[in-house]
């Protein structure tokens, strides 16, 4: 019988995320850091919405692109954020989640052999989806001494003959690094002068903290052009569930994304996006309680890994922090592995985002504080213990 898989999607490795998690549903009594999904309920009066567009019958396809109002409403949205201008007929694109966004953008830009270049550690969906598209991943190593931060001149040595896009995922997963904007601009000098193309992957925009905000690669000098803006509802309103994400960016670009989705997907669902609309319109305040939420824990997380003597670095972005564990001469695997069995705290392995991720663990604070007072205590206890 011939062979019915294809050989390049056998060859992609399996997410390394999910590996510990099928392991924690079935232990008792276990904690789990590792998922990156936020623990608060989608706010009421988004969900209401959503419930309310099914009472009155709204079932239906929508447009290809999305819910005019919808795609309104998202332009708002980038121009009061972000000082972003779109046009919403034609440089818009709602999409279910920021990772179908993420797999037609590639799929819309690549041709067989075009090189995308990929900091990593970062999210696991970026080299499998490049591939899929016939691109060739090339991944940059980002430093610890960096802060896990892309400079300039990293990226310049990482570009080829063959280099198209470049994947910016920042505020990064799984580091919590950000880029303020003097770095942006360094980076869009290089951008710029080698003609490359920017995927932003901006999915963690409004969850960062201290007092400088996100600022968008878009809109330094010159990057508008160059950039599809990747976004969503998942991270800033609670809605992960709701499948709904974003693209902005050049209308020739959004068109041959468009065709794609057209074809693979037809529209996203519906209720999400009558739930999305509300979301934008009304809730900020939504994004500010959770975000002060998070500071919170994500303070308390970097005291009290202090007080154990474990390094690591103040991040400013997402719901994560990426302590660093190689002082206990093990890999990033075997400490996640050791930790579960012995205590019962799940967290994800920094290889699990590519090989700069080994020597740290990824922790994620989208946990109540009563669950990482529990988790750290016993990731104490496990640390005191390899001491000995």
């Amino acid at each position: 019988m011939r062979n019915p898989l294809s050989k390049r999607i056998v060859e992609i490795e399996p997410s390394g995320i999910r590996k510990f998690f099928d392991i924690v549903n079935e232990m008792k009594d276990a904690i789990s850091l590792g998922v990156g999904e936020p623990d608060f309920d989608t706010p009421w009066h988004i969900r209401d919405e959503g419930i309310y567009s099914l009472e009155k019958g709204k079932t239906f396809y929508t447009s290809n692109a999305g819910l005019k109002e919808l795609k309104e409403e998202i332009s708002n949205y980038m121009k009061r954020k972000f000082r972003l201008t779109y046009d919403f007929e034609h440089e818009i694109l709602v999409t279910v989640g920021g990772s179908e966004a993420i797999d037609i953008a590639m799929r819309a830009m690549l041709d067989p052999g075009d090189e995308v270049l990929i900091p990593q550690p970062s999210f696991v969906c970026y080299p499998p989806c490049a591939t899929l598209a016939n691109g060739v991943p090339v991944c940059i190593e980002l430093k610890a001494k960096n802060e896990f931060c892309l400079t300039a001149k990293e990226l310049k040595a990482a570009i080829t003959p063959k280099t198209k896009l470049l994947v910016l995922p920042f505020p990064n997963n799984p580091t919590g690094s950000i880029l303020e904007k003097r770095d942006l601009e360094e980076i869009a000098d290089v951008i710029i002068e080698h003609d490359l193309f920017v995927l932003s992957d901006e999915i963690y925009a409004e969850l960062t903290y201290g007092e400088k905000p996100h600022v968008s690669i878009a809109s330094i000098s010159g990057m508008r052009e160059r950039t599809i803006v990747i976004n969503g509802f998942s991270k800033a309103y609670a809605m992960t569930g709701w499948r709904l994400g974003y693209a902005c960016g050049p209308k020739e670009i959004i068109e041959q994304m468009l065709k794609i989705h057209q074809f693979a997907i037809m529209c996203a669902p519906t209720t999400s996006q009558y739930a999305a609309v509300e979301a934008l319109k009304n809730g900020d305040d939504d994004i500010e309680k959770m975000r002060a939420e998070y500071d919170g824990r994500r303070k308390y997380l970097l005291h009290r890994l202090k007080e154990m003597g474990i390094t690591c670095f103040e991040a400013y972005g997402a719901f994560y922090l990426f302590p660093y564990i190689g002082e206990f001469g093990m890999t990033s695997e075997e400490f996640a592995q050791k930790l579960l069995e012995s205590e019962k705290v799940a967290v994800v392995p920094g290889t699990a985002f590519g090989v700069g991720g080994e020597g740290f663990v990824r922790i994620s604070y989208a946990y109540s504080l009563e669950d990482l007072k529990k988790a750290l205590e016993r990731i104490e206890h496990f640390v005191v213990q390899l001491r000995k």
